[in-house]
């Protein structure tokens, strides 16, 4: 994600996503209506929180008077930081259908919140000072790429096949040396 033209910019390991198909999710929302953005209070801790959070609010955040927007919310997208990593949720506002269309400022207690989706976890890399590049303003030292990931687990694979063939040879070695004598009787039932 990045402001254009000058920066910053934050680049993302997309992880946790689950489509609405996937989940099953019920809810619904307008095409071209505008979402209200919410964060949770961590974002205003730390200025890289801070830095993504203003990214964010400009990526999806709708313009006021855009000309294909409609001049209401009906979802709430869900922006939370957890385990250094942000979550994202979809939800739609839903109104009970035997109410009118409108409810009353007092009347916000009958509004329900239903998942939409898609939801997914967007784990932070590098923050970049520019646009798509620059000076690194700050990495993750907890990050690890998917790359690191298998190799590892390969590593893990091969040495487990390794131990099968040192266990396999020791064997061997160890049936060599202790040879089992003849049995009088390996021949009885053979006429």
């Amino acid at each position: 994600m990045a402001m254009s033209p000058s920066g910053p910019s934050v680049k993302f390991l997309v992880n946790a996503i689950h489509t609405m198909e996937e989940l099953k999710l019920t809810g619904n929302h307008l095409k071209g209506s505008r979402p209200i953005l919410t964060f949770s209070s961590n974002f205003d801790n730390e200025p890289r929180w801070m830095i993504m959070k203003e990214i964010i609010t400009q990526i999806f955040g709708t313009p006021k008077d855009h000309r294909k927007a409609k001049p209401f919310h009906d979802h709430v997208f869900v922006f939370s930081i957890v385990d250094d990593h942000i979550w994202f949720r979809n939800y739609q506002i839903s109104v009970p259908h035997n109410e009118t269309d409108k409810v009353d400022r007092g009347g916000l207690d009958k509004m329900t919140l239903i998942e939409v989706g898609p939801r997914f976890c967007l784990n932070p890399i590098k923050i970049f000072g520019g646009s798509f590049g620059g000076p690194t303003l700050y990495e993750n030292p907890f990050y690890i790429s998917p790359n690191q990931i298998r190799s590892l687990e390969k590593k893990k694979k091969a040495g487990k096949y390794a131990k099968k063939v040192k266990a396999k040879t020791r064997r061997k070695v160890h049936e060599m040396s202790n040879t089992l004598e003849p049995d009088e009787f390996a021949d009885l039932w053979k006429e």
